[in-house]
């Protein structure tokens, strides 16, 4: 492998010390892979530095220019940073393929840094999401030189939640191709391939009317690894080979024994494949694995508000780049830190505890719902208790199990009309109305065709579920599913479930606050598993679990604790045509009666984790 300095530019930053350190940057170096194919790296030092040094590396595919700011504070800190765009992206050679190269790559890469001069050979690595899992994918192909990895809100698990859902496809990938086909791709860079991919991008919203994707048929041909991709991704609902790439869960003895720091939210996108990963190494490392699972959104861990809620101002880590570094100074350069004695890191556990606020209106005009943080030794709680409440004719919800005999509630799901997303855990929503975190449950002009102020609960493709007021605090804290027995009138159809903490009305909200907590979907014909398909026979009664994100939200007195059972939320994912088409090849949309059965042979429930 070759080196090839194109720019070598000297420049000063300012570390938290307080004064200046001097750092110098070789911009676009081309690393060599195993096949020829060189990838675009820059490389930021400590100036006239004769040591050999730890390093941190990202691998992303937004661009290596936008590293500075970790660059030039880690190089101020003692350490080599080195930043790659992976393949196929911005000045990096060779075609782009969704995370499949970036074991390899990543390995080579390792390769070459542990050969340079100004590297020990001891490799941490920085990033989130798309770059989170550009982590995981160099822990799972063993990199030598690896000694510790930060993933935050990391790609992994694509075919179990996330990507695939239950089978349900999230769109926010299908939003992410269509922007990022024509932004650091190889297409990009001929001007009028690069024209018509923009024009694309800008107009994606409208694009959503006319789905399934076919190949040939957009301006995404003219980015055909990108279009290849997507097409797939939407037509493979299976969890099977196509979605190995960064399958923890499923082979984490794969992954290579090394401390591990896994960074989530409860309404992040990948908040349930965080802490399935945590699950899954706990049980195959000897390495320590730590978890922390704060309010956020994804990539806002420095923030303490996320969509019309405020959590309080402990909820935000300030300083993105010292808790980082505070790890890796432990790691990679020995050091007797915090690590395992104070907070963030005095045990593997940490988590927000949501919902102990006032339910004021803050002075920015949001829900101070609030919230704490506490150290726990395990994820799940061993001390949860997994606590069904049933859900009841006539719209209730309760600890007691139904005793009719016979009770249902039948509902129509048109796909031309799909309940619109309201929040959640999402990411990659900017353009299609997709907005992340925590929103009262009703309508806005953030939301797909739902501008007005009407409360979802108000549709009749919606059924509604409630406790009376609480007569006390009930926290919920861990993994949510719920348990259906339900049957449609089509050969496939989805079911979807949220969980919602209902505020009284108060001076401040007079209609009340009806807050997402979480939310999940199921696939109809991937009901019995996720690796294979199987239709229904309409008006057939099937069992269905609908795994929802993680969560630890307190409902408190007076509250109400809501599940809304539908079958869309759009467009968090796609939409079900009922029709029993192949994913992603349907011509035809019908609508389905779809039914709730809530009696005594078919006690549908969700299952709570509450903590005594």
């Amino acid at each position: 492998m070759t080196i090839n300095f194109f720019a070598a530019v000297l420049f000063f930053c300012v570390a938290l010390t307080g004064f200046a350190v001097e750092v110098t940057v070789h911009t676009n170096v081309m690393v060599a892979m195993r096949d020829g194919v060189k990838l675009a790296t820059d490389i930021y030092l400590p100036a006239n530095n004769t040591e050999k040094l730890p390093v941190i590396l990202t691998r992303l595919p937004y661009n290596k220019n936008g590293a500075k700011r970790f660059g030039t504070y880690f190089a101020s800190h003692g350490y080599a940073f080195v930043a790659q765009d992976t393949r196929g992206r911005y000045a990096s050679e060779g075609v782009w393929h969704m995370l499949v190269d970036d074991g390899p790559d990543g390995v080579d890469c390792c390769a070459w840094i542990g050969r340079q001069p100004w590297s020990n050979g001891k490799i941490g690595m920085v990033g989130t999401s798309y770059v989170g899992g550009t982590q995981h994918a160099m822990a799972l192909a063993r990199a030598p030189e690896l000694v510790t990895i930060i993933p935050v809100d990391a790609m992994s698990n694509l075919g179990r939640q996330s990507l695939r859902n239950a089978g349900a496809f999230e769109m926010r990938f299908w939003n992410w191709i269509m922007i990022n086909a024509g932004r650091g791709s190889r297409g990009s860079r001929d001007p009028s391939v690069a024209s018509a991919l923009a024009v694309m991008s800008t107009n994606r919203i409208h694009y959503l009317s006319y789905l399934p994707l076919r190949r040939g048929m957009t301006p995404l041909k003219f980015a055909p690894e990108y279009e290849e991709w997507l097409v797939e991704a939407m037509r493979r609902g299976a969890n099977d080979e196509f979605w190995m790439q960064n399958n923890i869960v499923d082979y984490p003895e794969r992954y290579k024994d090394i401390p591990v720091y896994l960074v989530g939210g409860w309404y992040d996108s990948w908040a349930g494949n965080t802490t399935a990963n945590f699950g899954a190494l706990t049980k195959t490392l000897k390495s320590p694995v730590y978890l922390i699972m704060g309010p956020w959104i994804h990539g806002r861990q420095a923030s303490s508000s996320h969509g019309q809620v405020d959590f309080g101002k402990d909820a935000a880590i300030a300083d993105e780049l010292a808790w980082r570094r505070e790890w890796y100074d432990h790691w990679l350069k020995g050091l007797d830190n915090s690590i395992g004695k104070s907070a963030p890191f005095a045990t593997k556990v940490r988590i927000f505890v949501m919902g102990t606020g006032d339910g004021s209106k803050t002075d920015k005009g949001l829900l101070n719902h609030g919230g704490f943080w506490r150290d726990e030794r395990e994820w799940p709680l061993a001390r949860a208790r997994l606590t069904p409440f049933y859900l009841q004719a006539g719209g209730a919800l309760s600890r007691t199990k139904p005793a009719g005999s016979r009770a249902s509630t039948s509902f129509e799901f048109d796909p031309r009309n799909p309940v619109p997303t309201i929040g959640g855990g999402l990411s990659s929503g900017d353009g299609i109305t997709l907005v992340a975190g925590a929103w009262n449950q009703r309508g806005a002009t953030n939301f797909w065709k739902y501008p007005y102020p009407i409360p979802l609960s108000a549709r009749n493709d919606i059924v509604v579920f409630q406790t009376e007021p609480l007569t006390e605090d009930i926290e919920v804290t861990g993994e949510i599913e719920v348990k259906l027995w339900a049957s449609s009138s089509a050969v496939d159809t989805d079911f979807t479930a949220k969980l919602i903490d209902v505020y009284p009305p108060s001076e401040d909200f007079s209609g009340g606050f009806d807050l997402n907590i979480t939310d999940g979907i199921v696939r109809a014909r991937f009901r019995e598993s996720l690796k294979q398909e199987k239709l229904m026979k309409p008006c057939t009664i099937y069992p269905f679990t609908i795994r929802l994100y993680p969560t630890s939200n307190v409902f408190k007195k007076g509250h109400r604790i809501r599940v809304d059972i539908s079958s869309s939320n759009y467009p968090r994912f796609d939409v079900n045509p009922n029709t029993g088409e192949p994913l992603n090849d349907h011509r035809r949309v019908i609508t389905a009666v779809n039914t709730i059965c809530h009696d005594r042979a078919h006690p549908s429930h969700i299952v709570l984790p509450i903590i005594p």
